[in-house]
């Protein structure tokens, strides 16, 4: 089946989760005490720490270790997110740092585009850090590949309504995007929002009875 888009998680779907875990979030980390917050991130930061002192969470309140004490939580923060995409900014610019894809994904994106289709991308990391990861990747600059950046300002990615929002974007009716994650969750929000939704397997241990695709070659995506 053609679709007119493709909308692709990163983590897990398009990149190794542990290139996160264990080169950008170490790399951030060790830096976050060098950062001066923006103006938008400093109030992001604040709201979000009176919210977690409101319910009893007891946050740090020095801004690095706070920041620092967001990580451990794995918290989908839209401050810290920002935070965290400025500093691999440097280390992308450097080249202390790569972004790492698995090896079907840039075959497949540009399969889709030479057949008329967009690409697109949808993470809970910042729209800056997406565009930094595929535009100093180890298959080189993919940004022009893709057609559109999406992130946690546009809705939590297990919300359908997230997915309606991305459709409207796009210009695209819901039916005619495929999206792509490991995250069954989310593959289920998309499908309630009318997308064709599958889980990508990079795990031989999933299990799941939705249909798994292991290779972005699979004969279901053209």
């Amino acid at each position: 089946m053609k679709f007119k888009a493709y909308l692709l998680d990163i983590e897990g779907t398009t990149t190794p989760i542990d290139f996160v875990t264990r080169t950008l979030f170490p790399f951030a980390r060790a830096r976050l005490d060098q950062v001066e917050l923006t103006e938008s991130e400093a109030r992001l930061l604040a709201v979000e720490r009176e919210e977690d002192q409101r319910t009893g969470a007891m946050p740090p309140q020095l801004v690095a270790p706070y920041l620092s004490w967001l990580m451990d939580q794995d918290r989908k923060s839209t401050g810290l997110k920002s935070v965290q995409g400025r500093i691999w900014e440097s280390g992308y610019k450097d080249g202390e740092l790569r972004g790492e894809l698995y090896p079907d994904v840039l075959p497949a994106m540009k399969r889709w585009r030479m057949a008329g289709s967009k690409v697109a991308i949808f993470s809970s990391g910042s729209v800056h850090a997406q565009k930094l990861l595929f535009g100093h990747s180890v298959e080189g600059d993919l940004t022009g590949l893709i057609d559109g950046y999406f992130d946690t300002t546009t809705g939590g990615k297990r919300e359908p309504e997230s997915y309606v929002r991305i459709a409207e974007s796009l210009k695209i009716k819901p039916s005619e995007i495929c999206f792509l994650s490991d995250i069954i969750e989310e593959v289920d929000a998309a499908k309630l929002a009318g997308f064709h939704s599958f889980q990508v397997c990079r795990d031989d241990s999933i299990t799941t009875t939705v249909l798994q695709i292991t290779k972005f070659d699979s004969d279901c995506l053209v």
